[in-house]
């Protein structure tokens, strides 16, 4: 069996974090598509405490970066010593096309939120999502 060199840690993280970020993004396209709004807690306009749509999109996006950058890091560094399954790389990548095709057909549809508030609310949930993305990356190559 030849041997195998392990990624550099630094490529695996950043190919984590961007994997977590683009994850995450998806996510808040399809979530506006749902009428999760990120800029719910903002409006003065309601008559709620606090909507519930927006809590859970905001948790929805960092809980998919975190464990977008997490798992894409932990499946990196095993990959690189040929412990993943073939059948399990196919599926996996067809997972994240997938997610990827919706949030594109998403994104292509009409905004149910106004421009500004859409704008901002993207680089949040960019924010949000680099964030987290590069926490779970970090976990998982500390303990790898």
């Amino acid at each position: 069996m030849p041997e195998t060199t392990p990624f550099p840690s630094r490529l695996i993280l950043a190919a984590a974090a961007i994997s977590g970020v683009l994850l995450a993004l998806a996510v808040h396209m399809l979530g506006a598509r749902f009428g999760l709004d990120l800029g719910g807690l903002w409006r003065s306009d309601t008559s709620n405490f606090m909507p519930a749509g927006s809590a859970l999109a905001w948790w929805l996006i960092a809980t998919v970066g975190f464990c977008g950058g997490y798992f894409t890091a932990s499946l990196m560094h095993s990959a690189a010593s040929g412990q993943i399954p073939q059948r399990m790389q196919q599926f996996l990548i067809a997972a994240v096309v997938l997610v990827l095709i919706g949030a594109g057909q998403a994104a292509a549809a009409p905004s149910p939120l106004p421009t500004v508030s859409g704008v901002i609310a993207g680089f949040a949930a960019l924010g949000l999502g680099a964030a987290m993305a590069f926490c779970g990356a970090h976990f998982a190559l500390r303990k790898a």
